[in-house]
């Protein structure tokens, strides 16, 4: 034993710091963030870094180390400190929190390849938003079906992609210093003071927390692999501060960067899905290349943004059905093709990220669409990252029965509270990122933003509370719906669906039509689409109900 331990491969903190880095932060960001805050976000990426990621960082190493038996993943540890129904509704709740994610991804591809094939945004503005819709669930289709045939697809994708950003990211930081240098040190943010670095704390400042949250967040990926450290009680508090200061130098001097190009006190609106390209379209042509470093980008954030789709479709899915009890999980999601791949849970996948889709369709344009998704994935993710928190509570209240190699904090109470800490901020942050940002606040489409959030959520987790039931249907019957079944209730879903993408299209009978409600207009297609998505659901539950006349062998 001693000999096999000896030639053991240990992973080094440099490059265990790399892993976790790619996972945690990158242009689109920071890009995020700053429209959000302006030239004020280098201050509070400053504050974040030290005050979250560090601690956050070192928390997350803990908890790996603990749980080194069962791969460090977040269930596992949820499970292993309070019980297998809160270690199932985590991993419910980590694989919702990636639903909107993977449709914020699958749009940027399309944003990605509109920029790479025409070398403008004019695109966009010829694309509907029901056009927008059907092409990201064509998008969800296609890599279904490349992950299929092509089994070494997404360690290819993840390899072009993440070197090509990494190497993109710290060049743009360069080349506008150096750029800013040749100037003169001429800023597109005028006046540019101390006082513009000073955030203003007002309810918008706080709103927009969550953002920075969910751009830092990530880090727990690379937990498993503490234990694979020479010396993890060493070396792991190396790689995470080695990430903080990683973190701090691409966010400080990534936005100050932003801050050259773009006035602060003027940001475009359209920053979040275009920002990047704006921005290598003018680096590019400062240094006389043209276009030449838009077009580079473009192809970089296809490939990025691919290889970001394939791991969320495929490593998250896998993750839902594996990690979880089977107590709880139904049989049928855990199904796998001939090839290994969850197939029925592929299906719920596109299913849900359909239907986020379809809550975005009445906002204005694309641009929304794009902007309000962003927003989703600021409220759910950090949600989804106060579990881990809560699993590090657990295990200092615990200490003598969690033991591990590496511990952060050696006082128990001091550790407690800091993970107390850090679960009130996130959580507080949480809540507060439900309020739109990026529109006009308490105008129409204001509160109809603030609506689909609130529905988003109650679906995406209320789900998860509904599968056990189904699992006890499969339990009592053998099977949980018999093929007609099955049937009525696909029909009935992607029906509903196409039906509503009809009514939300612009050029539709009803679009213009409205409803008086005292003061209050509300569209005739509003209407149909709430009457018509009632119904469904009501059917699809009375369908479901009925005691399957299939007996399983």
């Amino acid at each position: 034993m001693e000999e096999i331990n000896s030639n053991k491969k240990y992973i080094s903190w440099p490059v265990l710091t790399l892993m976790a880095f790619c996972t945690v932060i990158g242009l689109d960001d920071i890009m995020y963030n700053f429209q959000n805050q302006g030239m004020p976000v280098v201050t509070s990426w400053i504050i974040m870094c030290l005050f979250y990621v560090i601690p956050y960082s070192l928390m997350v190493g803990q908890l790996g180390s603990v749980f080194n038996n069962e791969g460090g993943g977040l269930s596992s540890w949820v499970r292993g400190t309070n019980g297998e129904f809160l270690g199932y509704f985590t991993a419910w709740t980590y694989w919702a929190a990636s639903i909107p994610y993977a449709v914020d991804s699958a749009n940027e591809i399309i944003v990605d390849i509109g920029w790479a094939l025409t070398g403008s945004e004019k695109f966009q503005s010829q694309i509907s938003n029901t056009k927008f819709a059907l092409m990201t669930f064509a998008m969800f289709i296609i890599f279904i079906i490349v992950e299929h045939y092509f089994s070494h697809s997404m360690e290819v994708l993840s390899t072009i992609g993440g070197g090509l950003m990494l190497i993109m990211t710290l060049m743009f930081v360069f080349l506008a210093f150096l750029g800013l240098a040749k100037s003169g040190g001429h800023m597109a943010t005028q006046p540019f003071t101390w006082r513009t670095l000073i955030p203003k704390f007002d309810m918008h400042y706080w709103t927009t927390i969550a953002m920075l949250i969910y751009a830092l967040n990530g880090c727990e990926l690379v937990a498993p692999y503490v234990t694979k450290m020479k010396k993890p009680k060493s070396d792991f508090p190396k790689a995470m501060i080695a990430l903080a200061l990683m973190t701090i130098f691409l966010t400080v001097f990534g936005s100050f960067a932003l801050g050259i190009y773009f006035n602060s006190y003027h940001i475009p609106n359209d920053l979040k899905m275009n920002g990047a390209y704006y921005v290598f379209d003018m680096v590019g042509h400062q240094y006389g290349l043209g276009k030449t470093l838009l077009y580079v980008w473009a192809w970089t954030s296809v490939f990025y943004n691919a290889a970001l789709l394939a791991v969320l479709l495929d490593a998250m899915t896998r993750m839902l059905i594996s990690d979880t009890g089977d107590k709880y999980m139904p049989q049928f999601l855990q199904k796998k093709d001939k090839n290994g791949l969850p197939i029925n849970g592929y299906i719920l996948t596109v299913s849900l990220s359909a239907f986020i889709m379809l809550l975005g369709i009445f906002l204005p344009d694309m641009n929304d669409i794009f902007n309000w998704l962003l927003n989703l994935n600021g409220i759910i993710s950090p949600g989804v990252t106060c579990w881990i928190f809560f699993s590090f509570m657990q295990i200092r209240k615990n200490s003598q029965k969690f033991t591990s190699d590496y511990v952060f904090i050696k006082n128990d109470k001091l550790g407690y509270l800091a993970g107390l800490f850090l679960l009130i901020v996130t959580a507080a942050a949480t809540i507060l990122g439900i309020a739109p940002q990026d529109i006009k606040k308490f105008s129409g489409y204001w509160w109809y933003e603030l609506i689909i959030n609130i529905v988003a959520i109650i679906v995406l987790i209320g789900l998860g509370a509904i599968l056990p039931s189904i699992r006890r249907r499969e339990e009592e019957y053998g099977i949980a719906f018999n093929k007609k079944q099955w049937t009525t209730i696909f029909v009935l879903i992607i029906g509903s669906i196409i039906f509503d993408l009809y009514l939300g299209e612009k050029n539709t009978l009803f679009h213009n039509a409205a409803i008086n409600f005292g003061q209050i207009k509300i569209g005739v297609n509003i209407v149909m689409i709430i009457i018509e998505t009632i119904l469904a659901i009501l059917v699809c539950w009375l369908v479901g109900r009925r005691k399957p006349t299939q007996v399983s062998n």
